[in-house]
């Protein structure tokens, strides 16, 4: 005799488990705001001694010392834009060599089809341009953009960023990240104020 089963309950629990619904929102993360730019840096350094890698500072002009308390790796833009000045340069130049030796192999003014010498201004040109062009579009996938939106811009306070405030945020997404951890750590350095930012 065969038993049908039916899910019930549990499986139902089981199943919203794996998939949160999206309607509750999700934490984004901690974030501190400071009156001075010192501050800041003394939070940021605090925060990566507390052994948190998922930090950010947001000030309204570039500070060095929340930099090197963020421990910032080097910059691969330098990589990036060297490859892509060497490949349109090299583009560039056997573009040129094709055209002149085999696809349209012209004798101009009784100079070898493969006369490098003339070669060279556009092969500059090519460098330039797909330098620029690899910086830039380098830059904005290192730098996760385009983005319209942020989940710092729900709080309302962070838009002082930009003018007079100094930010500095603990992202949930951090493998140590507790709530309750990050405010307390951050209530001691004296900030203006502390809230936890949703998603």
């Amino acid at each position: 005799m065969s038993t049908t089963v039916t899910p019930g309950a549990a499986h139902d629990a089981g199943h919203a488990h794996h998939h949160p619904d999206p309607t509750v929102p999700v934490l984004w993360g901690v974030l501190a705001e400071f009156e001075t730019a010192d501050q800041m840096s003394h939070a940021t350094a605090a925060a990566t001694k507390a052994g948190y890698t998922h930090v950010d500072a947001y000030s309204p002009y570039p500070v060095g010392e929340a930099a090197d308390a963020l421990n910032f790796p080097k910059s691969e833009m330098g990589p990036i834009m060297f490859i892509g000045g060497l490949t349109g340069a090299c583009a560039g130049f056997i573009m040129q060599y094709w055209a002149n030796t085999y696809g349209y192999s012209l004798n101009i003014a009784g100079r070898p089809y493969f006369s490098w010498p003339s070669f060279v201004p556009v092969t500059f040109e090519m460098m330039v341009l797909t330098t620029a062009l690899s910086g830039f579009f380098g830059l904005m996938a290192l730098c996760g953009l385009p983005r319209f939106n942020h989940p710092l811009f729900n709080s309302a306070k962070f838009d002082r960023a930009s003018r007079d405030r100094f930010f500095v945020c603990i992202e949930a997404t951090d493998p140590q990240f507790d709530a309750a951890k990050a405010r307390e750590l951050f209530n001691g350095l004296h900030p203006l104020s502390v809230e936890e930012v949703m998603e």
